[in-house]
Parts: structure tokens; C-alpha cells; sequence
């Protein structure tokens, strides 16, 4: 059977076909009875799977990250195209094409970093530049940067998607920057660049993308006020001289006040202009990231519509061309 990306896929269709699995998990339904559920990826999205009346075996025969075979059949619930499954196994990865499972490959990933670089260059004040430097220069740091998503579900949600975020809103901040004489250029790029950096901890990107217990507990926002901290205090250690404190302190307001809305899990509500421009920023590729990877999910069900979507209380209208 010839393989069709996830995207592709059309409701009430047969599959067989090898997917990346992630997310795996054992539930109960109302009745107590145990089945199976997978989300399944390649480089278009993703699909949920679902194998009823499981079992501990089925749970066991592949883990997260995995490559996986399954057999099976779509059908569209609750608006959203998910797939039951009748057989799943690992799959040989020798057997595997992984550039159908990249979103970006290596050499995007190359070429973001460099612009990364590139961008976070320009810095011209001091104590951000040394704070740039530091941040760059760990390397087991800048590796998961690298290799992380910027979410689990929602937007950029995979390998490479945090850094794929962090440099478009790189290139966001340096253009709006200049309409706004009263912002601050240099302090805005450095909270776009730590904003998110704590999810290298709160999320688990070697073998699928999954929550640490670190992540479950503190959350990204505490672990990357944390990681800022740490930096600063290597520089102070190894410059003998204090950071500038009004910068520390602004730069951490960013990262703690980036989700605008205490009821979005943000401990302060941005208080500076760059703290704002960073939020709404923020928002903006979220958002936009997010409806553009909702619209390609569906984009092989008939109509000029989405399906109704929960999560956003609204359908999204693709046209009809």
C-alpha cells in the first residue's frame, strides 16, 4: 500500500502504514475496560490512534519515540480525524525513511541556528551580551534547544520546533522593534531568546516528547528563571564583577510574564513595554503556528470548513479554491 502523509488521509480509510509513536497511553473507558492511545506522527502532523480492548501487552510492544506499523481504519470524531487501530508492532527502524518523519531536517536546523546567531549578533549592550554568550556557549544546552519542540500538541510541536519558534520571533522582534523608538531592541531579543528555554528541561525530546517529572513539578517558566540565574552567576563568577541588576531583573520579568494572563499560568503580568511586546509576539506565532498545523491536518476533508474545534470554539474556513 503506498504510503500517504497523515495530512492526506481521508475519512473511512483503510491503513497500514509505519508511523512515529508518541504519547502512548493505557486507559479505562466508562466501563472499565482498557484500551490503547497513541499519537502518531510524520512530518505532516499527527493523528490519535486508538486500539480497543487492550492490553498490558499491547501497552508493552513499543515505546515512545518508536516506529511503529499500524493497521487500521480513520473515521472523524468530535470534528477531528482519528484512527482506530486493529494491530500495531514496532517497526525495524533500518526499514524506516526517517525524512518522512522531519519536519526540519538537519540542514534547517543548521540554517536556524546560524540565523539564531546571526541575529542575537547585533546585541549591543553589554551585560545582554555577555548573557547571550553564556547561553550559547553551553553546548549540552543549545543541543536541546535545538532538538526540542516549542509544545507537546498545540504549535511547533516537533523536533527542532523551539528553535523554528524562537528565531521567527527573532525576526518578529527586529522588525517591530523599529516602528517602537521607545522599546528596547536588545532587551526584547534576549526574552524572545529565554522566553521558552526552560522547556529544553520541562520536556523529554530524545525518544518522543513527553513531560519530565522536573517539567510536571516546576513548569518552564520557574526551570528557565532558573537556567537565566545560573548563567548569570557564571558570568559574575568568572568576570569578578557584578551583572547589571536592572537587566537581570527585566529579563526575568519577560520570561515570567510571557503568558500574559495569570489564568495562562504567567506569575506577573507584564509590566514593560518589552515585557508586552514579547507576550503578544508570542501569542501571535503560537496562534498563527497553530492554525496552520490545524488547517493541514484537515486538509484532505471535503469543504471549505474545519470541523467544529473545541478547543478554539470556533470551525476555521480554509476557502474553497
Amino acid at each position: 500500500m503506498t504510503r500517504r502523509l497523515i495530512t492526506e488521509l481521508q475519512p473511512q480509510t483503510q491503513v497500514d502504514q509505519v508511523f512515529l509513536a508518541t504519547h502512548k497511553q493505557l486507559r479505562p473507558n466508562r466501563n472499565g475496560v482498557l484500551y490503547l492511545q497513541v499519537e502518531l506522527a510524520d512530518r505532516s502532523g499527527s493523528i490519535t490512534g486508538r486500539l480497543w480492548n487492550a492490553s498490558e501487552a499491547d501497552f508493552e510492544a513499543f515505546e515512545d519515540g518508536d516506529y511503529v506499523r499500524v493497521e487500521g481504519n480513520t473515521q472523524l470524531y468530535s470534528g477531528a480525524l482519528q484512527l482506530i487501530v486493529t494491530h500495531v508492532e514496532r517497526a525495524d527502524p533500518r526499514s524506516v525513511d526517517e525524512t518522512d518523519f522531519l519536519v526540519l531536517t538537519p540542514a534547517d536546523v543548521a540554517r536556524l541556528q546560524g540565523e539564531l546567531r546571526d541575529i542575537l549578533g547585533t546585541i549591543r549592550a553589554e551585560p545582554l551580551r555577555l548573557l547571550v554568550a553564556e547561553l550559547l556557549a553551553d553546548a549540552e544546552l543549545m543541543a536541546a534547544f535545538a532538538r526540542c519542540p516549542a509544545g507537546v500538541k498545540h504549535h511547533h510541536a516537533h523536533a527542532g520546533g523551539l528553535l523554528a519558534h524562537v528565531v521567527n520571533l527573532l525576526r518578529l522582534a527586529d522588525r517591530v522593534a523599529p516602528l517602537y523608538p521607545a522599546l528596547d531592541r536588545d532587551l526584547l531579543l534576549v526574552g524572545v531568546l529565554v522566553h521558552d528555554i526552560g522547556k529544553t528541561v520541562e520536556l523529554e525530546s530524545h525518544k518522543g516528547f513527553s513531560y519530565t517529572d522536573a517539567g510536571q513539578l516546576l513548569g518552564h517558566v520557574l526551570l528557565g528563571l532558573d537556567i537565566v540565574a545560573d548563567k548569570i552567576r557564571a558570568i559574575e563568577t568568572r568576570t569578578a564583577a557584578p551583572f547589571d541588576a536592572e537587566a537581570a531583573l527585566r529579563v526575568k520579568h519577560m520570561l515570567a510574564s510571557h503568558h500574559g494572563q495569570y489564568e495562562f499560568g504567567a506569575p506577573k503580568l507584564p509590566m514593560t513595554l518589552e515585557a508586552i511586546a514579547l507576550h503578544h509576539l508570542d501569542h501571535m506565532d503560537a496562534k498563527l503556528a497553530g492554525t496552520i498545523q490545524l488547517l493541514q491536518a484537515e486538509a484532505s476533508i471535503e469543504g471549505g470548513w474545519t470541523q467544529y474545534h473545541q478547543a478554539h470554539g470556533r470551525k476555521f474556513f480554509r476557502g474553497r479554491g
